[in-house]
């Protein structure tokens, strides 16, 4: 059975090329929504973060019609951190729409996602992006993006893809990059025409396999895919098998939803090619197949990515513990972290003793979504310094390597190209694009660990940094610590206008009058590499009556208020992040100052030793 009435596609690209707007306009156009029904923005992204950020993190499918064909679509992160999510979905899509912007051209993920979609034979449609925009390049990108499906290794008939012209804020596409579209008919019409229609048997025994897993805390875990062949029905008698293990078990089928539009209908049965929901096996998760009692065959999963990146989460220890998280003990912190395995195929979690918890991720932006995720959420705990992931290979000890591509204004090309020296980056390529230049180094991802916040220092937030990983090599030689110390509270109490006044003479701060701290908590930083102890709750002796006012006087120079990963990227070996749904707080993991001093004391005798 062949599905003409159905499409499923995916739409890839690297992030901030629209591919979540062109998704808007597709539905607007779709039927959808109702002439006169107000639709916000980016409607796809509904999670806050990626509200707030521009980005898409979590992959998500909606469906529009068009002439009695109702396409599924799946919207991917363009985010190489987010990569779990990419690859599992691509299963469950016959073709790929390749969204490209007009001007930038193809970008490391766009790279990533699309070597996923060319491994697993789909087919795809370029789209160029964005071609209102006055800088538009059209003939150029569409070159550029040739050139990646050769090196890609594109089989012909990939290479040979159909072109759609597209102004995703616009709602309109053409053929034709020098005629201005009316509407998307065009990129409609391609779709329909191109993409192939799922097929199978819709009498044979039933096999889905399960792409991704959802949460619902009346329903449990809800297994999302794409039946391959048969049908389900509500109430059917199930087995779920996995194709590494060969382990089976007999479960029910409670409810099946299909997607419409953004809504969720519960239907009674679904076939061949749709897309569903499926509610009622309690234990079911990613990659697992399911299948009917009379005919056991499990499908073979995607590989994910492994992580490359871990973190120590910890209970917190602070003086200030639980006074602001509702969730602050370990068991709190075990079950939520669980929870996030259910749906996260590219998470690690290992119990390192009943307070600590080493996570794995896929860089810092995917371990950082999660954190503050769950600081949103109620939870309070501690972070560690994130640290690289090395592996064996061939009896060598490797590290993971990161291709980055830099695109800086050509006066901040020097800086630049000397920090990413110091940090063993190896320039792979240098070209002129305007006023600006296009770098790509070579570099170890512990090299890049701390350097966000210093990059868009250097190029006076210019810079535009990309990264992709790039398999492992083994190691490079030392990348030099942070350059700066830490200025360490001495007291508890909370910071006066008197003792930061002193104190910002010795470096940065990080706080404000009125700020609750204790001994150990970092309030700033030092130019110097050695951590300074600083009073910052310190008061003026009152001798007289005119000194009790001489505090208007003084003038606090503005303190750097560190965003989430800022205080990831700052955080030293001997230091935590503690996290709370209303602070972020950087501390030493030992508090007490005179112990600090004489273990720094026992390590420089140690060291001299040697």
């Amino acid at each position: 059975m062949i599905r003409n009435d159905l499409r499923n596609i995916a739409i890839i690209a690297h992030v901030d090329h629209g591919k979540t707007t062109l998704v808007d306009a597709m539905l607007k156009q779709g039927g959808i929504f109702r002439s006169n029904q107000f639709v916000p923005n980016c409607v796809m992204d509904s999670n806050d973060l990626e509200k707030e950020r521009g980005i898409t993190i979590l992959s998500k499918n909606t469906s529009a019609y068009y002439k009695d064909v109702k396409i599924n679509i799946v919207d991917t992160p363009g985010h190489a951190d987010f990569g779990g999510e990419v690859e599992r979905v691509l299963k469950m899509i016959n073709g790929v729409v390749l969204l490209v912007d007009a001007y930038e051209g193809p970008m490391p993920q766009t790279r990533f996602v699309l070597q996923k979609a060319l491994e697993m034979n789909h087919k795809i449609i370029i789209c160029i992006n964005k071609i209102d925009k006055p800088d538009a390049r059209c003939e150029e990108v569409l070159d550029e993006v040739y050139n990646l499906l050769l090196e890609l290794n594109a089989n012909e008939e990939q290479l040979y893809s159909p072109v759609v012209y597209c102004s995703g804020r616009t709602g309109t596409a053409s053929l034709d990059p020098n005629v201005e579209g009316k509407d998307l008919e065009p990129l409609f019409e391609t779709i329909i025409n191109h993409i192939n229609p799922p097929e199978g048997d819709e009498n044979a025994p039933l096999q889905m396999l399960v792409s991704a897993i959802d949460y619902n805390d009346y329903v449990g875990r809800i297994a999302v895919g794409c039946i391959e062949r048969g049908t389900i029905k509500q109430n059917q008698d199930i087995v779920v098998c996995n194709y590494f293990n060969n382990e089976t078990y007999k479960s029910k089928v409670t409810n099946i939803y299909q997607i419409s539009g953004l809504n969720k209908e519960s239907v009674e049965s679904a076939t061949v090619g749709d897309i569903i929901r499926v509610s009622g096996t309690e234990n079911i998760t990613i990659g697992e197949t399911i299948c009917s009692l009379d005919k056991i065959e499990p499908l073979p999963f995607v590989k994910i990515s492994e992580p490359t990146l871990q973190m120590s989460f910890l209970v917190n220890d602070s003086p200030f513990a639980g006074t602001e998280g509702k969730f602050v003990t370990s068991r709190h912190l075990r079950a939520r972290l669980e929870k996030e395995l259910l749906k996260d195929v590219s998470l690690r979690v290992e119990e390192k003793s009943s307070d600590e918890f080493i996570v794995s991720g896929r860089g810092e932006i995917h371990l950082s979504i999660l954190i503050e995720t769950m600081r949103r959420e109620g939870y309070e705990f501690q972070i560690g310094t994130p640290k690289v992931i090395n592996k064996v290979v061939d009896g060598v000890l490797c590290e993971p390597i990161e291709n980055v591509e830099i695109d800086v204004p050509s006066n901040c090309v020097g800086s630049v190209m000397e920090e990413m020296g110091r940090r063993q980056g190896e320039l792979i390529d240098m070209s002129p694009f305007n006023d600006r230049m296009k770098l790509k180094f070579k570099i170890p991802e512990r090299g890049l660990l701390g350097y966000r916040n210093d990059f868009m220092t250097q190029t006076r937030g210019e810079g535009i940094m990309n990264m992709i990983f790039g398999g492992y090599e083994p190691l490079k030689g030392t990348i030099p610590k942070r350059p700066y110390g830490a200025l360490v509270a001495f007291e508890t109490g909370e910071a006066v206008t008197y003792g930061l006044f002193n104190a910002q003479g010795r470096g940065q701060l990080f706080i404000t009058p009125g700020t609750k701290v204790y001994a150990g908590m970092v309030v700033g930083y030092s130019p110097k590499q050695d951590d300074i102890p600083v009073n910052v709750c310190k008061k003026k002796h009152v001798t007289n009556m005119r000194a009790a006012g001489s505090d208007e006087a003084l003038t606090l120079e503005t303190p750097k208020i560190m965003s989430l990963e800022e205080c990831i990227e700052f955080i030293s070996n001997d230091e935590l992040l503690e996290v709370t749904p209303k602070s972020l707080r950087v501390r030493k993991v030992i508090l007490d100052h005179a112990e600090r001093m004489r273990i720094f004391a026992r390590e420089h005798r140690n060291q001299d030793n040697d």
